[in-house]
């Protein structure tokens, strides 16, 4: 008598159109804040005439708000 073994094989379930899962309930919110806050520090920056957020940055300050709504943009790329 022939003996046949199964083979048992942990398989994730995998989608035909190759979508991933969607992301979790606070990165959009977290995603646009980083947006909103960074133009938010260059429109201070600019109506306080060079006082506020941080004197001693100067006009690194636009570099600074700049790179928060980095932040944000980047991760629209993850965004699903």
């Amino acid at each position: 008598m022939a003996r046949t073994t199964a083979r048992t094989k942990t398989e994730r379930p995998q989608s035909t159109s190759g979508e991933q899962a969607p992301n979790a309930v606070w990165f959009k919110p977290v995603m646009f804040g980083f947006m909103l806050l960074g133009l938010i520090w260059i429109i201070v920056f600019y109506v306080s005439q060079n006082q506020f957020p941080i004197p001693s940055l100067g006009s690194f300050n636009i570099l600074v708000g700049f790179g928060i709504m980095f932040v944000g943009f980047l991760m629209t790329t993850r965004w699903r």
